[in-house]
């Protein structure tokens, strides 16, 4: 007797299943079963074929086993080989197993190591219960996955997206021995829970399947064998879905930190997809020039975007045109009509996002950056000698002035009263307010607060808050650095330093930021997981970023997908206004102009150093002068009360009346203060802040001034006086002003004729107040 037959009859020993003498023979893999091999298996019939008989082979089947060894003897071999505990439920679940297998032989007449993975899917159904309807005889859930093991085993079978959900963690033991399997499962769960992924070891972790079926599609229960190249095979394997794909990138991670593969690569979505409806010579020139600009991968595919669009308009307006050297100003004059013409949607290369804005005119800033573009690629193209210079580009593709004058700075601010909103909604926010399963939150919450309060406070573009590395905090005092938890310095005495990366205009730099988010920021540092460094891909170093957990950083969406709608929702604001969307862009304009208008507010160039710019022009699309703060300093220049004064006159109604007015007698009567002054264009006399006390002049304390206010006939008007340069110094500068003024005058004929010289009565100083006017009760 072979080896492998006394395998099978030393495990078939040991378990409890009927056993029979099979004699030495060679291997045998045949297709299709002979006649004499199909009448035994249907002599044999279903429950034969379970082999449940304690004392062995009935004498009378003896003849048709014998007939079916070369069938029987691998599959016995196989079920010996699978780790499985000593339970009867177990081993008598293999003897079912296989007892399906052959009655499936019996019924297609071929053999097993000929079927196909259809066929192997179709027998062990879509799910348990749709196995378990199927079988002849009662049969237990228990029996599907030792089928799968054997088909696994004997068929190569892996098409595990056709079983529809199941226990792969149970099948990996089976075929390999739980204890392998837990032993490399627990190698790569280590390196992922030091790198912050949550709960990777226990028995409900989604990794832990992920990982059971990669070890059997690899067909080896050893990490050092997940290569490079099995990663590859395993990303292409039709089990392995998009549910599985996160997972799968997780691992590899750590297999990679162990050192058995590559680290994974993120393909991502393919920005730059090839340019069609153009001229293939025009679309070469284009990627051409994408594959050689050094400009950053963002406005590189711009530029490609809009001069895909360029081709686009030549091949329908000048299809001669295909090489940029073709171009001239009568060329560059059409399309920068062109684009003041261009509605949304035209010579675009995918209009399925575009939805209701078809058809709409585009903003000039769009034709700005249209130009812009243009005149860039251009550009670059005769710099680099790749065409003649025909034109130039900054003067032919040059704004229109038409356009430029609807462009200016207008910073999409958060009114005032949804920002406070949203400001408690961050300083209160907690797990039950963010997405996530019934188990915990996605990310941990100290990150969350962390990234939040970032948002809040820091005014950092998305770019630069996921940039942030360890240690970007530091505390100082009076000018001298401190601890964060320096005991003799107060919370709100202590200065808190942010230090920015380098940004998207200018390099690295610190700026204070409220100890509100020096303390989120260091409450997430002492509870972050070490993190293998991460590439910034805007310095091409190696760094360690603040906000990353689980082996890569946080997204830079994540503040706009997940953080602004939970905080919106927490504060029952709208996520969005009468400017478009909160973003995560919006808060620096927000935070910028409220600095900008606070009580004691900061100059535009102190805010540019605390935003960054290197320009104060980029600022002003920033900061925003409030309605409120206009007002308060428009009412604080007393640009009126510097310009003008109210003075009282009293109208003698019956002098009007009369018609007496006209033949020169006074009919208005100007109140000086120490006097009145019936000079009927006073509002022209100079010297009507420096009376000189001509015939016109008549004074309060005379019995001619008490018998005028004493009449009956007199109306109170207020007359509003313009004020002339000197007049307003006299007023602004006080007393030197003043006397300068009265010099000036001294030679000045009055309205009556004579000089205040020739008068010789002293000038008397007339202040010309701003009067309340009071509304008469109707």
């Amino acid at each position: 007797m072979s080896a492998a037959v006394r395998a099978v009859g030393e495990a078939n020993d040991e378990q409890d299943v009927c056993t029979f003498p099979l004699p030495a023979r060679r291997h045998v893999r045949r297709a299709e079963l002979t006649q004499a091999e199909c009448h035994a298996l249907a002599e044999l019939g279903p429950k034969a074929l379970r082999r449940n008989r304690a004392r062995g082979i009935p004498r009378r089947t003896a003849t048709h086993w014998k007939a079916l060894a070369w069938l029987v003897e691998p599959l016995d071999a196989a079920r010996a080989g699978l780790h499985h505990g000593g339970d009867v439920r177990f081993r008598r679940a293999g003897a079912h197993a296989t007892a399906i297998i052959l009655g499936n032989c019996a019924d297609t007449g071929r053999s097993y190591m000929a079927w196909t993975a259809e066929e192997w899917a179709g027998l062990c159904g879509p799910s348990a219960a749709t196995f378990v309807a199927a079988q002849p005889l009662p049969t237990e859930t228990t029996v599907r996955p030792f089928l799968i093991a054997l088909g696994y085993l004997h068929g190569g079978f892996d098409g595990f997206e056709q079983l529809g959900t199941f226990n792969r963690l149970h099948l990996a033991g089976l075929v390999f021995g739980a204890a392998t399997v837990e032993q490399s499962l627990s190698q790569a769960g280590t390196v992922l829970e030091q790198w912050g992924y949550r709960s990777v070891l226990s028995g409900k972790h989604r990794l832990r399947g992920v990982f059971s079926q990669a070890l059997l599609i690899n067909r080896s229960p050893r990490l050092e064998d997940l290569d490079t190249a099995a990663f590859e095979r395993l990303h292409a394997h039709p089990a392995t879905n998009a549910h599985h794909g996160e997972m799968l990138y997780a691992l590899q991670r750590a297999v990679a930190a162990l050192g058995h593969c590559d680290p994974p690569v993120r393909t991502g979505y393919n920005h730059a997809p090839g340019i069609d409806d153009t001229d293939a010579a025009w679309a070469s020139w284009v990627q051409r020039w994408h594959d050689t600009s050094t400009l950053t991968p963002k406005v590189r595919a711009t530029v490609r975007t809009i001069m895909a669009k360029a081709g686009r308009w030549l091949a329908a307006e000048h299809p001669e045109i295909t090489e940029p050297g073709q171009w001239t100003r009568q060329t560059c004059a059409a399309w920068v009509a062109a684009i003041d013409r261009m509605a949304v949607g035209d010579y675009v290369q995918r209009r399925d996002h575009i939805h209701a804005r078809a058809g709409t005119p585009i903003s000039p800033r769009t034709k700005a950056h249209n130009l812009m573009a243009t005149r860039t690629f251009f550009r670059d193209c005769q710099e680099w000698e790749w065409i003649p210079r025909r034109f130039d580009p900054a003067r032919a593709l040059a704004v229109p002035r038409s356009v430029a004058v609807l462009i200016g700075t207008n910073p999409r601010v958060i009114a005032d009263d949804i920002w406070a909103k949203l400001l408690w909604a961050g300083l209160n926010l907690e797990p039950d307010d963010l997405p996530g399963n019934t188990a915990d939150t996605y990310y941990p919450m100290e990150l969350i607060r962390a990234v939040t309060l970032s948002w809040l406070f820091s005014g950092l573009r998305s770019d630069e808050l996921s940039r942030l590395r360890v240690g970007c905090v530091r505390w100082q005092h009076d000018g001298q650095p401190i601890a964060a938890n320096a005991p003799d310095v107060l919370a709100e005495e202590a200065v808190c330093l942010l230090d920015v990366p380098v940004h998207k205009t200018g390099t690295a730099f610190t700026k204070p930021v409220d100890p509100l988010l020096g303390q989120a920021i260091e409450a997430w540092q002492a509870v972050r997981p070490a993190q293998p460094t991460t590439l910034d891909h805007k310095t091409g170093e190696h760094v360690d970023m603040l906000f990353a957990v689980r082996g890569h950083p946080v997204a830079k969406s994540y503040i706009n997908r997940t953080i602004i709608p939970a905080l919106c929702a927490k504060a029952g604001v709208p996520s969005c206004d009468v400017r478009g969307n909160i973003t995560s862009h919006r808060a620096r304009s927000t935070i910028a102009s409220q600095l900008y208008n606070a009580k004691e507010p900061m100059t535009l160039f102190e805010l540019q150093a605390w935003l960054g710019h290197k320009d104060p022009a980029t600022t002003q699309h920033y900061a925003k002068i409030s309605p409120n703060t206009l007002s308060k300093a428009y009412t604080e220049a007393g640009y009126f009360a510097r310009n003008m004064r109210t003075i009282e006159v009293l109208i003698d109604r019956d002098a009007v009346a009369s018609g007496t007015a006209t033949t020169g007698q006074p009919w208005q009567h100007y109140d000086l203060g120490h006097g009145w002054c019936s000079y009927s264009f006073f509002e022209q006399c100079q010297h009507r802040m420096a009376c000189a006390r001509c015939d016109f002049y008549t004074p309060k304390n005379s019995s001619k001034a008490q018998l005028l206010e004493a009449s009956d006939n007199l109306q109170r008007m207020l007359a509003t006086i313009p004020l002339t340069d000197d007049e307003r110094a006299a007023v602004d500068d006080g007393r030197t002003a003043l006397t300068a003024l009265l010099d000036r005058l001294t030679d000045v004929p009055t309205p009556a004729g004579p000089t205040p010289r020739e008068i010789g009565a002293p000038a008397t100083v007339t202040t010309l107040p701003i009067v309340q006017v009071r509304h008469s009760e109707p």
